[in-house]
């Protein structure tokens, strides 16, 4: 999909089609975190800190467990 900057007062709005938000459960209400890599501009939904803090628990453990074989893949 690709889309064009609108301007919004001094400032560009991004719209996004409504069927787009609705897969990833976003709404009006929502509260977004903005982020960037120095490339990409990052736009995702702010998650609970307990859900946070699991998804870091499982990446680490994965890592422990994986990391030799995500570092040979890599390769």
């Amino acid at each position: 999909m690709i889309k064009k900057l609108t301007k919004t007062g001094n400032s560009l709005a991004l719209v996004l089609d409504k069927s787009l938000l609705d897969q990833v459960g976003i709404d009006a209400a929502t509260p977004l975190e903005v982020s960037t890599d120095g490339h990409v501009i990052v736009v995702s939904p702010v998650r609970a800190r307990r859900r946070t803090a699991r998804l870091k628990r499982l990446a680490a453990e994965a890592r422990r467990r994986d990391g030799g074989v995500f570092r040979r893949l890599a390769e």
